[in-house]
Order: C-alpha cells, then sequence, then structure tokens
C-alpha cells in the first residue's frame, strides 16, 4: 500500500505536470470508486482547472478552482499514471480524467476511492488523522509525548494513521530497523533514549524515501526518472530470509495482527 514517500511522490510530479491544466473530459468504469453518480461527478469536474496538489497522511488532494477537491486513498494495489491514449498501460481503470492530450489514469481502485468532496467536507473528512511526522511542528518531544500514553507494540502504534499520519507496514519496519528497535516491542519498555533514536529514524528514513521516489515500481508518466527509487533500498521490508545489511544474520520475517513485518533478530532489540 503506497504510504506517505509515495503519495509525496505523487503530488510532487502531478504539482509540476498538471496544475492550471482544465480537466476536459471523465470517465468513470467503476461507480463504486467515486461517491455520486458518474454524471454529477462529470459535470463538477468538466471545464475546471487543477491549482493545487497536496497530501495529507496516505491521501492525495487534488484542488480544483470551482473549490472541489478530489480525494484520492490507493489503497493496496491502486497507482496513477498519466499520459496518452497512446501510451496508456495495459491495465484496467476505474477512473479517467483527461486533461488536454493527456489522461490521469487512476488503477487498481478496487479498494481504493476518488472522492469529489468541498472544502468543509474535506476538513471533516480528514479531522481524526494523527499528525504528519514531517511537520516542523511534531518534535522530538511531542512524539515522546505520544508514545507515553500507548501501551501496545511499537509497530502497531506506527501504523496507526489515528495517532500519526502516513506510515504503513513497509517504513515502519524500516524506521525500526535503522533505530535498531524491534517493531515488536511493547512501546512502556523503551527507554527515552530509545524514543529519540526512534524520532530521528523516522526522520531520516521518510526524507530519504522521498529523495528517491518511494517504493511504487511503475512511473507516473513516460520518462519519469523518480517514482520508485526507494525500490532497492529497502533494509528489512520484503527481504524475509536475506542477509541483513547490516549484520549479515538472516532478516527474519513474522505476523502481527496478521500484518508482515520484518526485522533483524541479532541487532534490533
Amino acid at each position: 500500500m503506497p504510504e506517505l514517500p509515495e503519495m509525496e511522490t505523487y503530488r510532487r510530479l502531478l504539482q509540476q505536470q498538471i496544475v492550471g491544466l482544465t480537466i476536459t473530459d471523465t470517465h468513470v468504469e467503476r461507480e463504486k470508486t467515486i461517491n455520486m453518480s458518474p454524471d454529477p461527478f462529470a459535470q463538477i469536474l468538466h471545464g475546471s482547472r487543477f491549482t493545487l496538489i497536496d497530501r495529507r497522511g496516505k491521501h492525495l488532494l487534488l484542488h480544483l478552482e470551482n473549490s472541489h477537491v478530489l480525494l484520492l486513498h490507493l489503497m493496496l494495489g491502486g497507482f496513477l499514471y498519466l499520459g496518452t491514449a497512446e501510451d496508456k498501460l495495459s491495465r484496467t481503470s476505474q477512473v479517467t480524467l483527461s486533461i488536454g492530450n493527456r489522461i490521469l489514469y487512476f488503477h487498481g481502485l478496487r479498494l481504493g476511492y476518488l472522492h469529489l468532496l468541498t472544502s468543509e467536507q474535506i476538513d471533516e473528512r480528514l479531522s481524526e488523522l494523527g499528525p504528519e511526522p514531517l511537520a516542523p511542528s511534531f518534535t522530538p518531544a511531542q512524539f515522546s509525548q505520544q508514545l507515553s500514553g500507548k501501551r501496545g507494540i511499537l509497530k502497531t502504534a506506527l501504523v496507526d494513521q489515528h495517532w500519526l499520519a502516513g506510515i504503513g507496514n513497509c517504513y515502519s519496519d524500516e524506521i525500526c530497523f535503522h533505530a535498531g528497535i524491534l517493531p515488536t516491542r511493547r512501546i512502556p519498555t523503551l527507554t527515552s533514549e530509545e524514543v529519540t533514536r526512534l524520532y530521528h529514524s523516522m526522520q531520516a528514513v521518510l526524507k530519504e524515501a522521498m529523495q528517491y521516489g518511494g517504493y511504487m515500481e511503475t512511473p507516473l508518466y513516460k520518462g519519469d526518472g523518480l517514482t520508485g527509487g526507494f525500490n532497492d533500498r529497502c533494509r528489512v521490508y520484503d527481504r524475509g530470509g536475506e542477509p541483513c545489511l547490516r549484520c549479515g544474520h538472516a532478516i527474519a520475517l513474522d505476523k502481527l495482527s496478521s500484518r508482515k513485518v520484518f526485522f533483524c533478530t541479532h541487532c534490533q532489540n
């Protein structure tokens, strides 16, 4: 499932590619992907320009000049492609938006959604999300204070979107590995020094992942050299049984509340 770095990569690239351009046509293949009938959906979008691409947690917000916002959550398996009708991918798209001579394809939204909302509805919809981990206002002290009220497993807290927005399966494991702490640790056992390490590891891992375009495999458009650059830089995620890049011992794969969890039992504690 795309996480903060993947959605931030989409945000940056779409901000460059489509802001200021006008939606000239829409097509809805799967009505359940949107939150209204296709006709009013098309009527509101047709002729409106994109003014800003924003992100909140794992959500992408495509702002329009008519004060509406397209709220996108890709969930598991969703991804975007921006291209022409000639270079489109051989994949079914649930929604397409024509923008001049290019089309923005929304693929894999069987579980995800693209909802058209007003600014007020957006605020209400996202009001229960936790803080952004890379926000300047999210300090080590705030992180420590939030952890002090938790009694469960570290990974479970890190992927809780109501507690902290944007981190999922991949980056929770990568952050814990970077900090040298097992993701299966119970939060009350963490020392103040370990909490500080976790905070700085969270900053370092997410910023590195953003720098390299996250782990999405499909480029957003032809010539996109950014998307997916972090895929080969994961230290533990999806590397079960492979040698640890830090100590050489085998990376362990386990399950935690039906989630896969990857870690090194030798250099994480």
